[in-house]
């Protein structure tokens, strides 16, 4: 009954040490390591020596200010970027040197800080049907021009892409064009055609980007459903605190491409060192 009740609590809620032993043994294992990592493009190095582990079950923040490298590390982990050196294990078998598409293949996901939907003659459910053909057996091609002899695989993505519009809340506007939805809107589609994809992490970034702060809580409430109620692991990048402190189990805060601090989100916010980069002293709920 105690795990159960601390369940429910906010991650920034958990005080005592105690607290936190319990909640380390509620996540399960490490399911994406990263050791090591840097990423160098010519002389900037955009990330130096940084390791840090992702649990199942666990929603983990990448916080720190603009340039500290937080963008190159879920282009690290989704397979974008390579690292110049150092190595990325996900469920316990080295990734380090496959193609994005392969990892996607494995269970990783993502968004991105710029909405990448496909505009031009698609509707919103062909995007989401766009997003499930790395789960069928035929190719992204055949699914955007529905080759007859597809078509029993374009019938069971559409079915799939039906469910995660309407997870969502877009399945009303399924059939229009993705340039009549708001911005808002955009996002919860980039959304659920990552969640097409079935991956087992979900990587973030900057969801909130670009919200009002009524729609950035609703953002927070909807990551807290993907990993409640599907069971989805979540590592996210991004700049709104509140949403942060509210979502997030444990934070990794970067600075200038190196590890800066890593705990809780009370013990972030309390971090003198995080608060002088980054923070300053406004008080997050």
């Amino acid at each position: 009954m105690e795990s159960c009740s601390l369940a429910g609590r906010k991650a920034g809620d958990l005080k005592t040490g105690r607290e936190r032993i319990l909640l380390e043994k509620m996540m399960g294992d490490a399911l994406l390591e990263g050791v090591n990592l840097t990423k160098a493009f010519g002389g900037l190095t955009a990330v130096r020596n940084l390791s840090f582990t992702v649990r199942k079950g666990q929603i983990k923040a990448i916080i720190g200010p603009n340039g500290a490298g937080k963008t190159t590390c879920l282009n690290l982990i989704s397979g974008i970027f390579r690292p110049t050196s150092g190595e990325i294990k996900f469920k316990e078998k080295q990734v380090t040197r496959l193609s994005a598409h392969q990892r996607a293949y494995l269970g990783i996901g993502r968004t991105f800080q710029s909405i990448r939907l496909f505009t031009v003659g698609m509707t919103v459910l062909e995007n989401v049907v766009a997003g499930r053909h790395i789960r069928t057996k035929i190719g992204l091609s055949s699914v955007l021009i529905r080759w007859s002899r597809a078509s029993r695989e374009f019938a069971l993505a559409t079915e799939e892409a039906i469910k995660w519009l309407d997870f969502v809340g877009l399945l009303p506007k399924a059939h229009l064009n993705v340039t009549e939805l708001t911005f808002a809107e955009q996002r919860s589609l980039e959304l659920a055609r990552a969640l097409a994809s079935e991956p087992e992490l979900l990587l973030l970034d900057e969801l909130a980007a670009g919200l009002n702060e009524a729609e950035a809580e609703y953002a927070a409430n909807r990551i807290l459903r993907i990993r409640d109620a599907l069971g989805i692991t979540i590592c996210l990048v991004e700049h709104n605190m509140n949403l942060v402190m509210n979502t997030a189990d444990e934070i990794l805060v970067l600075n200038y491409g190196q590890k800066l601090a890593g705990g809780m989100p009370e013990e972030i916010q309390n971090n003198e060192d995080v608060i002088r980069a980054y923070l300053g002293d406004k008080k997050y709920v």
